[in-house]
């Protein structure tokens, strides 16, 4: 007989963990990844010490809702035994609400796993890395879509810690979630709607509930046509004018960029635009596609990466391969969070860059300067400077894959987009996905004068020793509201199947079969936008 294993969980103290707040910058993160309390090959434990390891400062639990059958503190690829434990096979029967079967054993649904077993490991890790920001969030199976990182920190940090609110949520909301029973019993009412519908429910219960202290960040937003559990342009901004200080980005950069047996990302030959560009979806690759029509809306849109790591056989372990960096003022669960929804993020595969200085500002004006997500106000037809700070790193990065260890930037593109407001739902371009009012506009590189297929000369930065590259930019007589914002890359312009004329990533179909070493040798960054409004604009975005 065993022994219940909800009895045997350790429980640590808050007073154990210690907490430490470096000075405010920026923070290295990952929020989606997953363990073998879902679909993950390897334990909590082993995937948060994976975390640590490749140094993110700090991350977040986010695994499927709806249920799982195997109590995943113990089962692990990692431990070298192929035992799996089942939550059903403890006596008593843990399991609390609506009995479902699945691959012969019960299923124990994802907010009782969160509240009784998952976060406890979470509290774990905390005293194991005290230093780092450990978070318990969830990959919420949103309705009439696909998934999204869902956080809510509420309760987390507390004298006595526990993610209940998490928990009530994924009961109430969660697609997969067939439980009619046990959250009833906790006094959570089940929502009773359907598809985008319950989609925008859920938002604008987190709102009313939660509204800092929670975010949904849409989950690989390509991979399944919009017909069928995809995003539209349409839903995407319904999300977001739900919620917008909630639902505030999407990870277009996908996980899963180690597979090769599946196409890079997962994102098949049916997934939107075809596959990934340069590791990224084509809603953030395609210069005036959905993110730039976002962006031309003025909304405050951002875009994230992460690993999506579940095993070894087709992903990288969290920060291995790709991170965001987050600007915050300090450690805290509600500083990442607030970082998170500032927009100061920039993202990057391979350790590329991993540093970026990037700010705007009026010309002739000293120490008026913003940065990534925030917004610049000027008289109509004043002029604006674009100062840029990236740092290439002269050590190598995680590639344990080939002898490609440092890679060198080859440029960086400022890449600019008209602002005209938010779209009605009425307009007839609402449901439009493109634009054609954002372009790059400059180029800078080590030698300057290589100019592309369109005719743009690239400019020469400025070499200031251990890596970093400096280059500026004024844009003169700017008369309509503009944002503004970066990509680099190691490629050059037409390498083959890598990029064409203009430097644009190509399809990564056309470097299949896909593996590590092509991942680590195909390595970009971008950088969220900077707005400049200018006073002949009436909107308050």
């Amino acid at each position: 007989m065993r022994l219940n294993s909800l009895a045997v969980l350790l429980i640590f103290s808050a007073a154990s963990i210690t907490t430490k707040t470096p000075a405010q910058g920026y923070l290295k993160g990952d929020f989606h990844q997953h363990t073998t309390y879902t679909d993950g090959s390897y334990t909590i434990g082993h995937m948060m010490s994976k975390n640590n390891e490749f140094g993110l400062d700090w991350w977040a639990n986010s695994e499927h809702g709806g249920g799982s059958e195997r109590n995943g503190r113990v089962s692990g690829s990692e431990t070298g035994t192929a035992v799996t434990e089942y939550w059903d096979e403890y006596k008593p029967n843990p399991i609390i609400g609506t009995s479902v079967i699945s691959d012969g054993h019960q299923v124990m649904w994802r907010w009782q796993v969160l509240r009784d077993s998952s976060f406890s490991e979470v509290m774990k890790a905390r005293s194991l890395y005290p230093s780092k920001t450990i978070l318990q969030s969830l990959e919420f199976n949103i309705p009439g879509h696909e998934h999204g990182s869902l956080g809510i920190i509420n309760n987390q940090f507390d004298v006595s810690p526990n993610c209940n609110p998490l928990a009530e949520f994924e009961y109430k909301f969660d697609n997969s979630d067939e439980d009619l029973t046990g959250g009833l019993a906790q006094g959570w009412i089940k929502s009773t709607l359907t598809g985008h519908a319950k989609a925008l429910e859920a938002l604008t219960w987190l709102k009313t509930h939660y509204p800092t202290s929670s975010y949904l960040v849409i989950a690989h937003p390509e991979r399944y046509p919009q017909t069928t559990r995809g995003y539209s342009i349409a839903a995407i901004r319904e999300m977001n004018s739900a919620a917008p200080d909630i639902c505030f980005g999407f990870e277009s950069i996908p996980g899963h960029h180690r597979e090769t047996t599946r196409p890079r990302g997962l994102y098949e030959t049916t997934s939107v635009g075809g596959g990934t560009y340069g590791g990224a979806g084509i809603y953030s690759a395609k210069i005036g596609g959905v993110w730039d029509a976002l962006l031309t809306e003025g909304r405050r849109f951002w875009l994230f990466s992460n690993s999506d790591s579940h095993s070894k056989v087709g992903d990288f372990y969290p920060g291995e391969y790709q991170k965001n960096y987050t600007y915050t003022t300090g450690k805290s669960a509600q500083n990442i969070v607030d970082g998170l929804r500032s927009g100061n993020t920039w993202v990057v595969t391979g350790d590329l860059i991993d540093s970026l200085i990037y700010t705007v500002e009026p010309v002739g004006t000293e120490k008026m300067n913003v940065s990534m997500g925030s917004r610049l106000n000027i008289t109509a037809g004043k002029a604006v400077k674009i100062t840029i700070r990236a740092r290439d790193p002269q050590t190598n990065n995680f590639n344990s894959y080939s002898n490609y260890k440092n890679p060198t930037l080859n440029h960086i593109d400022i890449i600019q987009g008209k602002i005209i407001g938010i779209l009605a739902p009425s307009s007839p371009d609402y449901k439009k996905d493109t634009v054609s009012t954002t372009s790059v506009i400059a180029r800078f590189d080590a030698n300057g004068n290589i100019t592309g297929t369109n005719g743009l000369l690239s400019k020469k930065w400025k070499f200031s020793g251990n890596g970093w590259v400096e280059m500026s930019l004024i844009i003169p007589n700017i008369t309509n509201s503009t944002y503004f914002r970066l990509r680099g890359t190691n490629h050059g312009l037409a390498v083959p199947n890598e990029t064409d004329g203009d430097g644009n990533p190509l399809p990564d179909i056309l470097m299949e079969p896909n593996d590590a070493t092509k991942a680590f040798a195909d390595l970009w960054f971008y950088s969220n936008p900077v707005f400049v409004y200018t006073s002949s604009t009436s909107n308050n975005n």
